[in-house]
């Protein structure tokens, strides 16, 4: 796999043009009407460095589960998450060709999220390929029969002060991406060769989402692919409530300078 795009496609940190507005700093976690925690505003989401300081949130280019953090795998699975180049762009290289990123890759994506939460549901809009989700959470189960798609089918629910997001009805797809270990196709390009890592169409993802302090909420994935995976395992976050921003539009192919898998300068 050689998937060099989004080396290529220059975050957008969604900076608002009102950024001198005077703003009063949360200092309790906010409430919906019925008590629930409420999680409207935008967010730089897990796929950003979190750190104390002026420039708290950087995003961050490449973004992967660390491999020690992953269960055994099943006979086979191996090959599965990291499958070799098979001359398939839509397979090697999708990024290259603008397809969407889906879950669970969005959540790890380098680019601002909105956040739009009501009693019924919350929709969670990306930056990132200007792609979104809509969750109910009236604790309906899920469709018996699915279609696999990028995004799947979620279901939220309360437990306690903890949103859980259970996701199923996945098509098999990029995980993250990696440092590539194939050597960069372009040999002026200065950029980290990196390729996507996959999951199967048996991905069932579960996010569990809670505030921490009135900005900063903690981001926990439970990955559980039976087909790459001895067990579930689970990789810890956190994304951070930002009042000043706004999301920029995001076109992939206006940006994109890796088309068909050939990088071309900026310049």
């Amino acid at each position: 796999m050689t998937a060099v795009a989004v080396a290529f496609l220059a975050p957008a940190r969604g900076q608002s043009a009102n950024t001198g507005d005077q703003i009063k700093p949360r200092k309790s976690i906010p409430r919906m009407a019925d008590g629930k925690p409420d999680f409207t505003g935008v967010w730089a989401g897990p796929g950003f460095s979190h750190k104390v300081g002026p420039e708290d949130t950087e995003p961050n280019i490449i973004q992967t589960y660390p491999r020690e953090i992953m269960a055994p795998f099943q006979p086979g699975g191996e090959a599965l998450l990291s499958p070799k180049p098979t001359g398939d762009l839509a397979k090697d290289d999708a990024l290259s060709l603008c397809m969407p990123v889906g879950v669970p890759r969005s959540i790890t994506g380098p680019f601002a999220q909105e956040w739009i939460q009501t009693p019924q549901k919350i929709a969670i809009l990306y930056e990132w390929f200007r792609t979104w989700r809509v969750i109910p959470l009236d604790g309906r189960p899920h469709p018996k029969d699915l279609d696999p798609t990028w995004f799947g089918d979620s279901v939220g629910k309360w437990e306690g002060d903890t949103l859980v997001i259970d996701t199923v009805g996945l098509k098999a797809w990029t995980l993250d991406e990696t440092v590539n270990e194939f050597p960069n196709k372009d040999p002026k390009s200065k950029q980290p060769q990196i390729a996507g890592r996959w999951h199967s169409d048996a991905l069932h993802l579960i996010e569990r989402v809670k505030y921490t302090s009135p900005t900063v909420a903690s981001y926990s994935v439970t990955v559980d692919d039976p087909k790459i995976f001895t067990k579930a395992w689970t990789w810890d976050s956190s994304m951070t409530f930002h009042p000043t921003w706004q999301l920029l539009e995001m076109i992939c192919e206006e940006n994109n300078r890796c088309r068909g898998g050939t990088c071309q300068s900026s310049q």
